[in-house]
């Protein structure tokens, strides 16, 4: 098995949306509405969404692929914090958000998660950004671990909105160094 990350480029839209269409409901709490997960799928994980999301100098998103084929993908935001409970935690002055950070199912416990996540922090590093934070949902203990074990800490709650539903995430961060993208939580 061969594993490559690399970043997303013109050209890789339809490949993402269709991770995004496969993976984004595994990060919702069961008893979701699929109609909720299709929507909001159709309005910011569409083709036409990523082809702005690479157009945007204010995100980076990335590819794993498995075997050439892509398995997962990652999205890091350097915008302004719009959420106030998030904002009441992290510093926007030094902080990138990791928005997306998805892996089809069939790619779980292969080493795929971890080859992105090595990539995604060493990406959120090189921006010079000092901490890195994401949002999770509290029921996702898969997810919870995975962050847990790659230094993310809990250091606040928010809520996300999903069709009509609020679901209760956690707000996880965690410190970047810039030489190698390791570091400690941060604050």
């Amino acid at each position: 098995m061969t594993t490559i990350t690399r970043l997303a480029r013109s050209g890789d839209e339809a490949a993402l949306h269709d991770l995004a269409a496969r993976t984004f409901g595994l990060a919702c709490p069961p008893g979701t509405e699929q109609a909720d997960i299709d929507a909001f799928i159709a309005t910011n994980l569409s083709v036409a969404s990523f082809a702005g999301y690479l157009a945007d100098p204010a995100r980076i998103l990335a590819i794993v692929s498995v075997d050439d084929q892509p398995t997962g993908y990652s999205m890091l935001v350097s915008d302004p914090i719009a959420d106030p409970d998030v904002a009441a935690v992290v510093d926007e002055a030094t902080s990138i958000e990791l928005s997306k950070f998805y892996l089809a199912p069939e790619r779980h416990g292969t080493g795929a998660a971890a080859a992105l996540m090595t990539a995604t922090l060493s990406s959120a590093a090189g921006t010079g950004a000092a901490s890195c934070w994401l949002g999770v949902n509290q029921r996702n203990e898969r997810a919870a671990r995975f962050y847990a074990k790659h230094g993310f800490e809990i250091v606040g709650v928010k809520r996300f909105l999903v069709g009509s539903e609020w679901h209760d995430d956690h707000i996880r961060q965690r410190g970047l160094s810039s030489a190698n993208g390791s570091g400690t939580s941060g604050s």
